[in-house]
Order: structure tokens, then C-alpha cells, then sequence
């Protein structure tokens, strides 16, 4: 008789499921933060009390579902999905996932790729079923549309808010205003630093000396650096607010609200400008007067495209950098030590070379000293002063020098061979 012997069946063991969730809110107000902290307490004690899972964790984004773009959390449980961490993810909806339709496609094909089930619960349905895509699809389609009609409805209020004036910008880190219960006032101490931008800029400062002036003596910016930016100076100083009054709708958003890109608004949309709108920290006198002086400063170069490019930084440090101008190619002229001497030149010759501006002559300092003092100062010498009062700009060509004044229509031509003046 043959002996056998029964070897028992290994039972199979119940392997514990590795599960996630994920949340998402769109803004950070009170009502949706609250909304946020409710649905991670209950994933997370929804996951550690089932007896067949495991935490993997619950994954959070406080954006926009329209675009991926800054979505950390999601992009952090993606990540450790790949490598195999987790089995199983829930999430409350669809859209909380994504509003863009497509993305969510992308995002449940991946997962599923790896095995791993996404659910949604609002809906009742399960990524890991291909059958279900279809359907998954319609509600994405849903959400997005339910998306595009909130984007119009808020562009429409938006228009109605410019055209009657109202003003909600936002003045939070906005140096010299504060909102305090929906009124905007005056920060006192930042005022001041305000006034003296504008102050120093009308002496002559140009905005790189002034920020080094802030910083020398230790102003900090209203985000507490101790570091300024020449550009922000430059903001700060065409800012409209400053004078108490709002410009509305500077910027706009593209029609495909998916993106929410801003475009600037160059004459593409209405704007609509709010005189005393808020209390005005420079007078509207100080804050026209540093328009001016910005125009008076700039130099600008009109390239083969019909653009506008400014041609030079404007020099605080000597006048004659404000001053003059080539003839030909109308950039700056700049200052340059050769050889021990001071020469004024074409930037445009000093930047792409001779044959980039042929006819530009190099001008020697102490030469344009003694040719502006005998043309403008009554005893011939120069004097930088008079000259700043005087003169508005003098033009650089290849055989004479044309000086413009300020407050008439006059002007000066000196041919730089002999000197012979011409009124013209």
C-alpha cells in the first residue's frame, strides 16, 4: 500500500494596502482652510482605523485645480506612488484632483499603469476600471465648464467694479498703505521713507544711488530686507497710488481661463483711472514733476523693427551723461578713461564697435567743458549748474554739436572745426 502524506496549503497572507488620500482647496481664506484641516482629520483617521491599511499618508495643495503648476502635494504623492509606497489613493471629487480635464486623464492612466486604484467618492468611481474612463471623463468635462462660467461671471463683476470705480487692491506688503477694516490708510513711518525716494530722485539721484542711500542708512523694505532693487525704486516712483490715485485694470487675464495667464494691458482692454481714490502720500505736483524728470532723463533708441529701446542708464554723477546724444544712431554719449583722458563716446560705437555707428566723433572731456562754458555761461566758463538750468539735451554728429534749450526754441549749432557758432 503506498504511503502518502498530505502537505498543508500555505494560507495566503492578507497583505495590508498601502492607502493615501488627497485634498485640495483653491485660496487660503478662512471658510476653505477650515474646510482643508476637516477633510486631512478625517482621511487620516479614516485610513489608521481600517484594520486592512495603511497610512501612506494625506496629500494637500492649497492652488487653483485649473493648473498643475505649483500643486506640491499632488506632486509629492505622485512621486511616492511610483516608487511602489502607495497602493491606494481617496480624494472627495474629480475636480479637487484637477479642473483641467486632460490632466486628470494623465494623472489616472499613470496610476493605473502601476496598479494603483484612485477613488472618488462624490462620483463612486474607480480609476483602476478603463471602462469607467469614459464616464470620468464626462464629470472632468463637467467640472471644467462649471469652472470656464465662474471665470466669466468673475470677469464680468470685475468690469462692473472698474467701471463704478471701486478699488480692491491689495495693500498687504504694499510700502506706505495698510488696509485697516476695509479702509486704506497711511503707514506714518513708511510715508517717509516714500517722501525720500521721491525727494532724493528730484535731486538728481539715480535710482541705483538711491537705493544705495536706503541701504547706507539702514532703511529696510516693507518686507523687513536690508537689500533694495533699483527696479522696485523705479516702480515705486511711477506708481500712480503714491498720489492718491488707482489705475484699474492694468493687467487682464488671457481668454483661456485653463491658463490664467495676466497679460499687461497696453490698449488691448478698457482702463479706468480713480482720482483721489485714498489719501496721497506726494502731492500730485512732486509726482508729475519726477514723471518729468524721468522723460528729461531718458534716452531712448529706435531699432530697424520700429521698437523703442532705452539706449543708456541715466548718470547721476555727471551731467554731461544726461546730456548728450549721437547725432546718427541717437544714443547716449558715455564717459571712458583712454590712455590718462576722459573721452565722451557713442554707446552704441563703445558696444557693437566702429562700424556700428562710423560717423560718432569721441569728444574729449575738458574739450565739451570749454566749448559749453563759451556757448551758454556768460563769462565762459563752465559752469554745471547753469548748464543743468539751460540746457535740455546736445546732440553729437560727425562735424558740429546742436544744443537744445529748455524753455525756448532756440538752438545752437558749434561745427567742431574751429568752433564758429550758429544760432538757429
Amino acid at each position: 500500500m503506498k504511503n502518502v502524506r498530505i502537505i498543508p496549503a500555505i494560507p495566503k497572507e492578507n497583505k495590508k494596502l498601502r492607502v493615501a488620500a488627497y485634498c485640495r482647496v483653491s485660496t487660503s481664506g478662512p471658510e476653505q482652510l477650515r474646510s482643508l484641516d476637516i477633510q486631512i482629520k478625517t482621511y487620516t483617521e479614516m485610513i489608521r482605523s481600517h484594520p486592512d491599511w495603511i497610512y501612506a499618508g494625506v496629500f494637500y495643495d492649497i492652488e487653483s485645480g485649473l493648473r498643475r503648476s505649483g500643486r506640491i502635494g499632488l506632486d509629492k504623492m505622485l512621486r511616492k506612488a511610483a516608487k511602489g509606497k502607495i497602493g491606494y489613493i481617496i480624494t472627495k471629487s474629480i475636480s479637487r484632483v484637477s479642473r483641467d480635464t486632460l490632466e486628470v486623464l494623465k494623472i489616472i492612466r499613470f496610476l493605473r499603469e502601476r496598479g494603483i486604484n484612485m477613488h472618488f467618492e462624490n462620483e463612486k468611481l474607480d480609476s483602476i476600471n478603463v471602462e469607467k474612463e469614459f464616464e470620468i471623463t464626462l464629470k472632468g468635462m463637467l467640472a471644467q465648464d462649471e469652472s470656464r462660467n465662474t471665470s466669466e461671471n468673475i470677469q464680468w463683476g470685475f468690469q462692473r467694479k472698474f467701471e463704478k470705480g471701486d478699488i480692491f487692491t491689495k495693500y498687504k506688503n504694499f510700502m506706505g498703505y495698510e488696509c485697516v477694516d476695509g479702509e486704506i490708510v497711511i503707514v506714518p513711518e513708511q510715508a517717509e521713507v516714500i517722501w525720500k525716494i521721491f525727494d532724493l530722485y528730484l535731486q538728481g539721484l539715480s535710482f541705483g544711488q538711491i537705493k544705495s542711500f536706503l541701504e547706507s542708512q539702514g532703511i529696510k523694505t516693507v518686507t523687513g530686507k536690508e537689500t533694495w532693487d533699483a527696479k522696485t525704486i523705479q516702480r515705486m516712483l511711477t506708481n500712480e497710488k503714491y498720489k492718491g490715485d488707482t489705475m484699474l485694470q492694468k493687467t487682464f487675464t488671457e481668454k483661456d481661463f485653463m491658463t490664467g495667464k495676466k497679460s499687461k494691458n497696453i490698449g488691448q482692454r478698457n482702463k479706468y483711472y480713480v482720482k483721489d481714490s485714498h489719501p496721497a502720500i506726494v502731492s500730485a505736483e512732486v509726482f508729475d514733476m519726477v514723471q518729468e524728470e524721468m522723460v528729461k532723463r531718458s534716452r531712448f533708441v529706435r531699432k530697424k523693427d520700429g521698437s523703442v529701446v532705452a539706449g543708456g542708464k541715466y548718470n547721476g554723477k555727471y551731467l554731461l551723461g544726461n546730456l548728450l546724444v549721437c547725432g546718427a544712431c541717437k544714443a547716449p554719449y558715455r564717459r571712458r578713461t583712454e590712455r590718462g583722458k576722459v573721452v565722451w563716446r557713442c554707446a552704441t560705437r563703445i558696444e557693437k564697435g566702429k562700424d556700428a555707428c562710423p560717423h560718432s566723433p569721441t569728444l574729449d572731456e575738458g574739450w565739451m567743458h570749454d566749448t559749453l562754458g563759451v556757448a551758454i555761461c556768460q563769462n565762459g566758463a563752465y559752469d554745471e549748474g547753469i548748464i543743468r538750468n539751460e540746457v535740455d539735451k546736445v546732440q553729437i554728429f560727425d562735424t558740429y554739436i546742436m544744443i537744445y534749450y529748455k524753455n525756448c526754441t532756440n538752438t545752437q549749432m558749434l561745427f567742431l572745426e574751429g568752433l564758429s557758432i550758429k544760432n538757429m
